[in-house]
């Protein structure tokens, strides 16, 4: 009989780290969550435009591929459609992360076109835009493509 509070089911997931071994969470600490460092971010003006998404790069002290993300009311009025664009991003992020190198945090910003997009899109354009900020080397960006078409 289960334990309280705990379902049989439970036993069959795996929990395990992915084959890969390759860290794909994204903790409270490689987060940007200060408002300060938001507003540095964009002082610094280091960003590169897709038709998707905006990457805003953060460069100095305490930069260690944190990742921030917004979206505003140009992506849409519904906050349910602000939320879906976010964890779009969230998602491609996460995915890529292990393949970013550098002393950089980085901000994405949503655009509208986000919602009409599919995720492997959103993927592609961020490893595009990865690469024009230099934040992946080509060897990684190979690596990367590959086990995104794998999957």
């Amino acid at each position: 009989m289960p334990e309280p509070l705990q379902r049989e089911s439970d036993r069959s997931i795996d929990s395990s780290p992915p084959s890969s071994g390759l860290d794909r969470c994204l903790s409270k600490k490689q987060r940007l969550t200060h408002s300060a460092l938001f507003s540095e971010t964009f002082a610094q003006g280091k960003k590169w435009v897709g038709r998707n998404m905006v990457l805003w790069l953060r460069g100095g002290e305490g930069a260690s591929l944190r990742v921030g993300i917004v979206t505003s009311k140009k992506v849409h009025l519904r906050a349910n459609k602000r939320n879906l664009a976010r964890r779009r991003l969230r998602e491609a992020y996460r995915n890529l992360r292990p393949y970013f190198s550098g002393n950089f945090d980085v901000i994405l910003v949503g655009r509208r076109n986000i919602l009409g997009a599919e995720q492997k899109d959103v993927v592609r354009e961020m490893l595009k835009l990865a690469q024009k900020a230099e934040i992946i080397t080509d060897e990684n960006l190979k690596q990367a493509k590959q086990e995104l078409q794998a999957e």
